[in-house]
């Protein structure tokens, strides 16, 4: 006769039995408490930069923002106010600024587009081998090494002086009269100026590029019957599309903050002919001690900044996610 058992029904007897609801729970930690506390630990070495960064850069930005909204003028403390957006008001009828929007523009584009082409030309001919290569290289790049003020002063006493300059004793050779470049062509010079220093930073961002290129590539439309120019055109160009943008991104961030050249060659002169928005938010601020719209003058400048960095590294975004997925 057999004998009742307690096991329940559907399990043998040597089936595994499951811990009850009120017995010990399994008190390892769940993957996202995993995932996180390792989150935590990789970024808290980086805690020293961001809280340096945050106090050096964005504690004086929402001063600065502060500053824009009160009338604030140095040689009348007393009469210091809350006037809200009156000097973003002024700053739209003032046509100094609008010039000097203008001249930022200038220079920017100036700048960025002839050091850029000249940049992909140089990056072109190092791409290739030749004897020496590696010491005209380092002479390329040498000018970027160079601080701005040192070179701002070489190309104003040097270069562009209208008694011993370099340039007019050049153009003296063939019966051209000297010419006071700074004074007669102020954004010429200043532009100059600035090609002269970016180049170099241009060229070394294409040069990497270029020696990104695989030459399997470059061997099968030569094979192909393909020229240089047809190579260039739709082979290397369309892969160096990535770092010329990034070259345009980086040099516009840079020269559209453009101060040394101009304080040091022109002083934002004749009158206010080659000053840009840094020079002119200068001048208001410690020449005119115009708090309240120079701090205006800065955050609207910020911000124009940063819808434009924004936008383009979008548009380099969008290109390499394109790339990985084709």
């Amino acid at each position: 006769m057999s004998t009742a058992t307690d096991t329940p029904a559907g399990r043998g007897a040597d089936a595994p039995r499951t811990p009850s609801a009120d017995g010990p729970r399994d008190r390892t930690p769940h993957l996202g408490e995993h995932s996180k506390a390792e989150a935590w630990r990789r970024r808290l070495p980086l805690m020293p930069a961001f809280l340096f960064v945050v106090i050096c850069t964005q504690i004086p930005f929402l001063l600065t923002i502060w500053y824009s909204l009160r009338s604030r003028n140095l040689l009348r403390p007393e009469g210091e106010q809350f006037v809200g957006l009156r000097n973003y008001l002024d700053i739209f009828v003032d046509s100094t600024f609008r010039t000097a929007a203008l001249n930022s523009i200038l220079f920017t584009l100036g700048c960025v587009v002839v050091s850029l082409l000249l940049g992909l030309g140089l990056a072109l001919l190092l791409d290739r081998k030749f004897f020496g290569r590696g010491f005209i290289r380092t002479l390329l790049i040498t000018p970027f090494l160079i601080m701005p003020v040192a070179g701002a002063m070489l190309w104003s006493i040097s270069m562009f002086d209208p008694t011993y300059g370099l340039v007019n004793w050049l153009i003296g050779t063939v019966g051209i009269s000297p010419v006071d470049w700074t004074s007669q062509f102020p954004m010429v010079s200043i532009i100059i100026a600035l090609v002269w220093q970016w180049t170099p930073f241009m060229m070394l961002l294409l040069l990497a590029g270029l020696q990104s290129q695989t030459g399997d590539v470059l061997e099968a439309a030569s094979m192909d019957g393909a020229g240089p120019g047809k190579t260039f055109l739709h082979i290397t160009l369309p892969h160096l599309r990535f770092y010329l943008e990034l070259s345009v991104l980086l040099g516009a961030i840079y020269v559209v903050n453009t101060f040394d050249q101009i304080y040091l060659m022109t002083a934002g002169g004749p009158g206010t002919a080659s000053a840009n928005l840094p020079f002119y938010i200068y001048q208001r601020a410690f020449l005119g001690f115009d708090i309240g719209q120079s701090a205006a003058m800065g955050v609207i400048t910020v911000i124009a900044t940063i819808v434009i960095a924004t936008f383009a590294l979008r548009l380099i975004f969008t290109g390499i996610n394109s790339k990985e997925q084709s």
